[in-house]
């Protein structure tokens, strides 16, 4: 059966195939993104959003289908899921642009042998004379993509801590953890929202086990 799409909304019906192909780690896996997802310190809507914010970053047209969907679901508006994705916008883009501070340190040859270090995010500030009206433009829309609006501060605040766990910068965890507190996120509500992007991560890998199913089969 040969086609030349990659995604299909059908091809999600094969997911199930791997509670036969590797049954007990799909089924963990299963248990685990309900568990993830479920109601607790923060509520469904505001998990749903967030995956649905995640999935953008990790590009899974499948997530994006079913998590949207589930969101709607939650009674959640075209504006509020909105503001989600344009803070997975930023976050995704910030990333970037945070690591650019190591960058900085290779280019100038610092020759200190630690690559991570909170200290040298203070670098950053450079960018506004290295190529100041682009980095202008990035800190502009950053600050629009975080402040209050259908969505409070606190749950943008959560949704970015999710997707710096995505994107693995260990800069805007610093960042946006510091602003949460500030925000009054709990400890515990922290938690469920790393767990939510766990679940999301692991579930784009997931999902596209549907494509290497095509792929297997020849079916492309």
């Amino acid at each position: 059966m040969g086609k030349d799409s990659l995604y299909q909304k059908s091809d999600i019906n094969r997911l199930g195939e791997f509670s036969k192909l590797s049954g007990e780690a799909f089924r963990a896996f299963v248990n685990f993104d309900h568990k993830a997802l479920a109601e607790g310190k923060l509520s469904s809507k505001l998990k749903e959003l967030i995956a649905v914010a995640v999935a953008h970053v990790t590009g899974c047209p499948y997530c994006i289908e079913l998590h949207v969907n589930q969101v709607k679901k939650k009674e959640t508006t075209k504006e509020e899921m909105a503001e989600a994705i344009m803070v997975a916008t930023a976050l995704k883009a910030g990333s970037a642009l945070a690591h650019s501070v190591n960058a900085l340190n290779a280019y100038d040859e610092t020759g200190d042998d630690e690559l991570y270090k909170a200290s040298y995010f203070n670098r950053l500030k450079e960018f506004s004379s290295l190529h100041g009206e682009a980095f202008k433009s990035f800190v502009s829309f950053d600050l629009q993509a975080m402040k209050a609006g259908k969505l409070s501060v606190k749950e943008k605040d959560l949704i970015a801590i999710a997707i710096a766990h995505v994107t693995g910068c260990p800069y805007c965890i610093e960042d946006h953890v510091k602003r949460a507190k500030k925000a009054q996120v709990t400890k515990e509500e922290m938690a469920e929202a790393i767990m939510v992007a766990t679940a999301l991560k692991a579930g784009s890998a997931m999902a596209h086990g549907i494509n290497a199913l095509n792929a297997y089969d020849e079916r492309i």
